[in-house]
């Protein structure tokens, strides 16, 4: 893939994020990821606790990467410092002798919640000048699919994007691009466009003072111009589609037909200030009995983020040059809303952008 970064945006510290697949994790073994420009050494310990590390040695500032992993502890390769890696506490120091009087145990390397949910190795990203003790007192839960039975099946896709959060954000909820980005015998074609009405209502998370807090689009019968929607009529139940986007970078879509179901998260990662990368998982149980149906789901899925991928590419050649962009009605009124909640979680002030429920018209 081609790697032309856009232009840097402000990050959101102080929340979840999927640093990487928790199956390339095994046993004894150690990963390295970059999250919100922090590059991360992300391990599993013997008996299978998952840690995540600044992949960063206090002493000497070398990657604790450069080093070794023997399932307990992390050992620095410059001077051979050890550290238990979910807290990132100093076990030893190996060049202090009986004349010193250094407490190895309260030098601490920089460590982070790190929890497994849906195959995702999920790390969190403290805001700076936040102490351990406080931030594992105010952890929010890690984010998850919905599911709706016991029984289902899933599916994930990851695509790196040359540009900022922002930019992968806002074009994750257009509503607009579908037919032209994603024509497809199998989606919707651009002539298939007509003019679609739907309901949004804020999404305000004031338990936890609107750190998620976001909006959704109303449950609705979903568009009648896709086909894997219209797949969903063999059950002849009706059908329903609930849309939330919630902060920092995620998108709920959750689709009924009777007992039946399908639901997606999609994440999209800053990895840098202009670079991110975009994370689906999906749960369903619709067409459980088929044969090979997570294989043709997640062929059909990869090639559909393909094509944002691709797009996002070409927009990232343009962005370069910085040019002055804008936002219509009514189309990108989420992409509006987007900004001012981010804007406000930013600066720990501001209203919601949606006083209440808001009808909204467009065509796609």
């Amino acid at each position: 893939m081609v790697q032309v970064a856009g232009p840097p945006t402000e990050l959101i510290f102080g929340d979840w994020y999927p640093a990487l697949r928790a199956g390339e994790l095994r046993e004894g073994k150690t990963a390295k990821a970059l999250l919100l420009g922090v590059p991360l050494l992300l391990g599993r310990k013997t008996g299978g606790k998952l840690f995540a590390m600044r992949d960063l040695c206090p002493h000497r500032g070398i990657p604790l990467s450069a080093g070794w992993f023997d399932g307990e502890t992390v050992t620095c390769k410059y001077h051979g410092w050890k550290f238990e890696p979910c807290s990132g506490q100093c076990r030893e120091i190996p060049s202090l002798t009986s004349h010193e009087t250094l407490d190895p145990t309260k030098i601490y390397a920089g460590a982070f919640p790190c929890e497994e949910r849906d195959g995702f190795a999920w790390v969190y990203l403290p805001e700076a000048g936040a102490g351990r003790a406080q931030v594992l007192e105010a952890l929010p839960p890690v984010p998850e699919v919905p599911k709706f039975s016991l029984r289902f099946r899933s599916a994930h896709l990851v695509a790196e994007l040359p540009c900022n959060v922002d930019h992968g954000i806002i074009g994750l909820m257009d509503p607009a691009h579908g037919p032209f980005v994603h024509q497809a015998w199998w989606w919707r074609s651009a002539a298939s466009i007509h003019e679609k009405t739907k309901h949004f209502e804020p999404l305000e998370d004031k338990e936890n003072n609107g750190r998620n807090a976001g909006f959704r689009m109303s449950s609705h019968a979903p568009s009648a111009n896709s086909a894997p929607y219209k797949l969903l009529g063999v059950y002849g139940e009706p059908i329903t589609t609930t849309i939330d986007f919630m902060l920092p970078n995620r998108r709920y879509e959750t689709i009924r037909a009777g007992d039946k179901w399908f639901s997606s998260l999609t994440t999209i990662t800053p990895v840098t200030a202009s670079t991110c990368r975009i994370d689906v998982v999906a749960a369903w149980n619709v067409f459980y009995w088929v044969p090979f149906v997570t294989s043709i789901a997640t062929f059909f899925g990869a090639r559909f983020v393909r094509q944002d991928q691709e797009t996002m590419i070409e927009q990232a050649e343009g962005l370069r040059f910085h040019p002055g962009l804008m936002l219509i009605d009514d189309a990108d009124k989420p992409a509006k809303w987007y900004f001012a909640l981010k804007q406000a979680r930013l600066k720990g002030t501001g209203e919601h952008p949606l006083s209440g429920p808001v009808t909204l018209h467009w065509r796609s």
